[in-house]
């Protein structure tokens, strides 16, 4: 496996045209063809499916993907290093999340860090769910910030709450529901349903779906892969949706009622260790300071 197998799969992975990819690799595309055939002979696996009008991803190919962004990242960083190797140093922080919306708690906290460490070069990642702890066991980000995990996960990291996330009932503005100070897990009975899907949402959150569930028709509840996609659905009409409120994009335009009787689910931080990482210990720091109790603006 070299870079430039790998480049050649994600210029097509891009495009999922090979005539595209050869053009803007500057390269045949008999070449290219050959580069992804030796590619896929050497990990045992095709990476696309191929007919004579269509090119798309296998769902090995899907799976591959991050892996050979992160090779070819490597990679591209290596060289650049040495382009200027008597230049300034600089701390790489590197994060993980599983939804855009984690990332957006960050911007302040940030700004602060790079005051103490001028030669920041954060790294930030919204990373699918399954992975995302693989990456942090693998050293290929310093820590991750989500929802706390049940210990039958066996996640080898230290956890760091930074504050607690309340359950929300999230509806169209013109739905009936948004007027409420409030609602009970009662009061949604025959409220149709846009879900997460359980494998890419945290714990605590997914036993509160499967409560919902419950006895509900499939036709009357719609799942989702992100916060993001469920989010739509709810503000086109298509049902309401229940979700910790960092699950939420803090720009989207729903109303967000708290749920009686749900206990507040801990969100914080986690990471393997933080000798010699002072700013991952500095940025913990700020967070706690500024995260202790997290509402449904994002604020403390």
């Amino acid at each position: 496996m070299n870079t430039t197998q790998l480049e050649c799969f994600l210029a097509v992975a891009n495009y999922l045209n090979f005539s595209r990819a050869a053009e803007q690799l500057r390269m045949t595309q008999p070449a290219v063809s050959h580069q992804i055939n030796a590619l896929e002979d050497e990990l045992g696996v095709k990476l696309f499916h191929r007919t004579s009008k269509r090119v798309r991803l296998t769902e090995e190919g899907k799976l591959f993907l991050h892996d050979a962004q992160h090779i070819v990242g490597i990679a591209v960083r290596a060289k650049k290093r040495f382009e200027t190797p008597y230049g300034p140093e600089f701390h790489i922080l590197s994060l993980g999340c599983y939804s855009f919306a984690n990332l957006s708690l960050l911007p302040p906290a940030l700004k602060r860090l790079s005051e103490q460490y001028p030669d920041l070069h954060p790294q930030l990642q919204a990373v699918p769910f399954q992975h995302l702890y693989q990456m942090l066991e693998e050293d290929e980000v310093d820590a991750v910030i989500g929802f706390r995990e049940p210990e039958s996960k066996r996640i080898s990291a230290h956890y760091r709450e930074l504050g607690r996330a309340r359950v929300v009932c999230v509806c169209a503005p013109d739905h009936p529901l948004s007027g409420c100070s409030s609602v009970k897990i009662e009061d949604l009975a025959e409220e149709k349903l846009v879900l997460i899907d359980p494998a890419r949402t945290q714990a605590d959150a997914a036993r509160l779906q499967g409560q919902l569930m419950d006895g509900r028709s499939p036709s009357s509840v719609y799942f989702c892969e992100s916060a993001e996609a469920a989010s739509i659905l709810v503000r086109a009409g298509f049902g309401i949706s229940i979700l910790p409120d960092l699950f939420l994009p803090p720009e989207s335009l729903l109303a967000r009622i708290p749920v009686d009787g749900v206990t507040p689910i801990s969100f914080g931080i986690y990471y393997k260790s933080m000798q010699d990482n002072p700013p991952l210990q500095s940025l913990i720091q700020i967070l706690q300071k500024g995260l202790s109790t997290v509402d449904g603006d994002g604020g403390v």
